[in-house]
């Protein structure tokens, strides 16, 4: 069994992300993540197991909207940089 959960993030400065080309500017950005139930334990918990973000708009591409597949490790660090 596979949930979704969808959050906003504030980032406080510019930030860049491994498998993303660019620099993203300080804002608010969503991100999406897909958890696993953990089977053959006594409480139900939930693994990770994959994490997206909507980037913001290229400047060279207007119109268009991208998202990318991060690693949750990495967004966690970054986020406590940007406090």
């Amino acid at each position: 069994m596979f949930r979704t959960t969808s959050k906003t993030l504030i980032f406080a400065r510019s930030f860049k992300l491994k498998g993303v080309d660019r620099i993203q500017p300080a804002g608010a950005y969503i991100v999406e993540t897909d958890e696993e139930l953990m089977l053959n334990i006594s409480f139900p918990a939930y693994r990770r197991v994959a994490v997206r973000i909507a980037l913001a708009a290229d400047p060279d591409r207007p119109g268009t909207m991208e998202t990318a597949v991060i690693d949750g490790a990495e967004l966690d660090a970054t986020m406590a940089s940007s406090s």
